[in-house]
């Protein structure tokens, strides 16, 4: 009796050993599944850009000066002022200038009159001279005299014409249509022409059309064309995205610390005017897309794997083909968490993901790096070995592979 009790007790022992062994086998294959950070295929689009920032702007904008000196005695415009062509925007005060005009006048008389006084005398010595009464000289001063007379008035009249001309444009016009975004005077204020015309306002075209001046890399600039279409974000509107089309790549490049770079425009619709002028916008060009494509992250891809993965991997398929060079290599796990090497063809990346074609389906999980916690994170053995060699002792290898 006592000896089948020590048999029984020694049954469930081994029992029980047993199942921790299974229970340990177990665990310590899920722990190889589990060892690793996979990523599914998606069914999606790609698409390659090229990322550039540049500064928003209107179309045309015309720098509005005068042509005389003066104070300024009135504005009609101010800032955001929403103006037609020919609107008077501005008035200088015309004192000095009309009395310009009347002294220029009185000079064109003074000149009229010296001039209807020369030709008498020249014609009197001309009478003479041809009577032979008087002298050669004399007549050849008087008609010199009479000519310099009808230069004189000549410059008086024209000194006139300037002085109203002057006086027209004490009034200051829009010369185009559209909105003031610069006011750089007052009233009261004194502007000089003398060397060069003042800016009194700068006044840009129809705001609901601007462009963006793009720098874009000259290791990129040849992916940019006319016609594309492209992505912008504003810091104004972080959750809003505007697009827009390639107008013009220009051929003068420009070159800062050592970087050549080239100016893209691009035309932007501006419908409810939410965009400013001077925004800076993060661009992004779209130079190709791939629609409805398999993908696949790119960490995936960059996957590292031992060498010792390929090896055995070979060992167990001695005749699968080796991968073509211009082929990219993935890694899968299978239901024992054993991998599997699959060899695809890349296509389009968006810097994120990359197209992949080949024998692969959307779902499909492919190894992209060794977990971040856990034991298989610090050290796993290669997964083609036998649960048994695993249990030896012996401290765990380096992890299999990264990112």
């Amino acid at each position: 009796m006592k000896r089948a009790a020590v048999v029984a007790g020694a049954a469930v022992t081994a029992v029980a050993v047993l199942a921790a062994a299974g229970i340990a086998l177990a665990a310590r294959g899920h722990s190889t599944a589990a060892a690793y950070r996979t990523v599914a295929v998606e069914r999606g689009d790609v698409a390659s850009t090229v990322n550039a920032s540049g500064t928003l702007g209107a179309v045309s904008t015309v720098q509005v000066g005068t042509q005389v000196s003066g104070q300024i005695a009135e504005l009609r415009a101010d800032y955001n002022s929403h103006v037609r062509q020919g609107d008077l925007i501005a008035r200088l005060d015309s004192t000095l200038l009309f009395l310009a005009v009347r002294q220029a006048e009185a000079e064109v008389r003074q000149a009229r009159a010296d001039s209807a006084q020369k030709q008498f005398a020249f014609d009197q010595a001309r009478t003479l001279e041809a009577a032979g009464l008087e002298a050669q000289s004399d007549y050849v001063a008087a008609r010199t005299a009479y000519e310099t007379a009808q230069a004189s008035l000549t410059s008086a009249d024209v000194g006139l014409a300037r002085a109203r001309e002057n006086l027209r444009y004490v009034n200051i016009y829009a010369p185009i249509a559209g909105t003031v975004i610069q006011r750089n005077v007052d009233v009261g204020q004194t502007v000089q022409a003398s060397f060069s015309a003042p800016q009194l306002f700068l006044i840009a075209a129809d705001l609901r059309q601007m462009q963006i001046l793009v720098s874009v890399d000259e290791a990129d600039i040849g992916e940019v064309k006319a016609g594309q279409q492209v992505q912008f974000t504003v810091q104004a509107f972080p959750n809003r995205t505007f697009t827009g089309t390639v107008r013009q790549v220009r051929l003068q490049s420009a070159t800062s610390n050592n970087v050549v770079s080239y100016t893209a425009v691009v035309g932007v619709a501006n419908p409810d005017l939410a965009l400013l002028p001077g925004m800076t916008a993060t661009v992004t060009f779209e130079v190709a897309k791939a629609r409805d494509v398999l993908k696949v992250a790119n960490a995936a891809l960059r996957f590292q794997a031992p060498a010792a993965w390929l090896a055995e991997w070979r060992a167990a398929h001695p005749r699968a083909p080796a991968p073509a060079a211009d082929a990219a290599t993935l890694w899968a796990l299978d239901a024992q968490g054993r991998p599997e090497l699959v060899v695809v063809r890349t296509g389009l990346s968006d810097g994120t993901s990359t197209e992949i074609s080949g024998d692969v389906a959307v779902g499909a999980r492919f190894v992209a790096g060794v977990a971040a916690s856990g034991k298989a994170a610090t050290g796993a053995a290669s997964p083609f070995q036998s649960t048994q060699q695993r249990g030896q002792g012996g401290p765990p290898g380096p992890p299999p592979g990264g990112v």
